[in-house]
């Protein structure tokens, strides 16, 4: 009884802080009026940029993403070497993870400063700020938890206390939220079972309920799953992708799982599936087929002997409507932009030629469907693809390539363009790892 009234404790203090924080936060205002912030722009993206050189420190450049050139304002300041960012379903924080310190940075986008920062347990390759409050989660598959021989956790950020709440999960590679904070599907490498926690149950500084063996408030072991390594959520239903063989698996799939049961209602297979994109009633569904011929680059002219696949899922039907040819590797991005251009971007594909000294074919990691006529273009780029980041009252997409930050003009019918290339660069020295609008536009 006395350990469990203490436990009751720890969470109401815990939520009493966290509410506070809330409070404190919204009382700070969360406006993107151009009049309360340095460069006064209407209509900012931020790129993150990496060291370049001995002599200079990496930071968050401010974009006029009404023509594509850099602020005359000083970086934000994130660490040496800022890479992956995420942005709260309002865009009144944005969060940076830094590499070089494994450091998380929030900046209040409304007045362009810092909110705060998180040292994390190690690196992290997924971060998610579900809510406008200054609280962010990122899933760290190397961190250590005292007493127990597994890796893995899942951290809890509060960005103006700078206090760090560490939620033990074996190997915890993804974290998504649903729309309400209320909970976090993680998915960790090599297994078959989804995670889900309740994260405002969770109990500092190291919550271990997952490794219990009972149910619990805080952590729940959904298996069924094959390989599964991301989800979409739409409402109270996430689309979780089973990615199969490409991870060591059977078959890849899409499970439809119902979050309000936690159980999986169908499974639909597809080619391959690392990462998803829902638009109205069709999921899109990218990744590599681990052997041939299903990973063939049927219909298309290249040197590479490895493709990967596009499926159309139809919700209604639960099947596969349509599938297409696009660059293999391991998808992680996709963005749809204003007149209906899916971007797909992976890591790790087979890169073909040099596009500073085109000579032949160019190819990377970056694929273009054209939901339209079914239709994929390959872009002359090379690299991993790290970020993308379309708009509603301007046709191009930035998309962060090998290191540049590429500006796609979408006005042009790019089908008519045998290796298109963008409309051109915005030169921001240093490897850029990401990129996000802070305002809606």
């Amino acid at each position: 009884m006395f350990l469990g009234a203490c436990r009751l404790t720890k969470r109401i203090l815990a939520l009493a802080v966290g509410l506070s924080s809330i409070v404190i936060f919204a009382s700070c205002g969360g406006s993107s009026n151009s009049k309360t912030h340095t460069s006064g722009l209407p209509e900012r993206v931020i790129a993150s940029q990496g060291v370049s050189s001995p002599t200079a420190a990496g930071g968050l450049y401010i974009i006029d993403g009404a023509n594509d050139t850099i602020a005359r304002v000083a970086p934000l300041s994130s660490g040496g070497s800022p890479g992956l960012m995420v942005t709260s379903p309002t865009r009144n924080i944005l969060a940076a993870y830094d590499a070089s310190t494994t450091t998380v940075f929030a900046i209040n986008t409304a007045k362009e400063t810092a909110l705060g920062n998180v040292k994390i347990q190690g690196s992290t390759t997924s971060m998610t700020v579900p809510l406008a409050s200054p609280i962010g989660y990122a899933a760290v598959p190397s961190a250590t938890v005292v007493g127990f021989a597994f890796q893995g956790a899942v951290d809890a950020l509060n960005f103006l206390t700078g206090s760090l709440l560490t939620i033990a999960v074996p190997n915890a590679q993804t974290v998504v939220s649903n729309s309400t904070g209320t909970q976090l599907l993680v998915f960790s490498s090599d297994s078959d079972s989804m995670t889900v926690l309740a994260p405002n149950a969770a109990v500092p500084p190291v919550d271990t309920s997952c490794y219990g063996t009972t149910p619990n408030l805080v952590c729940t072991i959904v298996p069924g799953f094959d390989r599964p390594v991301f989800a979409v959520v739409n409402g109270s239903t996430a689309y979780v992708m089973n990615c199969g063989p490409q991870c060591g698996g059977v078959q890849a799939s899409v499970a439809v799982v119902d979050l309000s049961t936690l159980t999986i209602t169908s499974t639909i297979p597809v080619d391959a599936a690392t990462m998803g994109f829902l638009n109205g009633s069709t999921l899109y569904v990218a990744g590599t087929p681990a052997t041939a011929p299903a990973n063939a680059c049927t219909g298309q002219t290249t040197a590479a002997t490895v493709c990967g696949r596009l499926d159309l899922v139809d919700l209604g039907s639960g099947t596969v409507t349509s599938s297409a040819v696009i660059t293999d590797g391991f998808h992680h991005r996709m963005d749809m932009t204003a007149n209906g251009q899916l971007f797909i971007g992976s890591y790790g594909c087979t890169n073909i030629g040099d596009v500073n000294n085109p000579s032949g074919e160019v190819r990377g990691c970056l694929s273009i469907y054209k939901t339209a006529d079914g239709s994929v273009l390959i872009p002359g780029d090379n690299g991993d693809v790290n970020g993308f980041q379309g708009f509603t009252g301007r046709l191009v997409e930035y998309v962060a390539q090998g290191g540049n930050l590429r500006v796609y003009d979408l006005n042009k019918d790019i089908l008519l363009i045998n290796d298109f290339v963008p409309q051109g660069s915005i030169n921001i020295p240093g490897y850029i790892g990401d990129v996000k609008a802070i305002d809606f536009f």
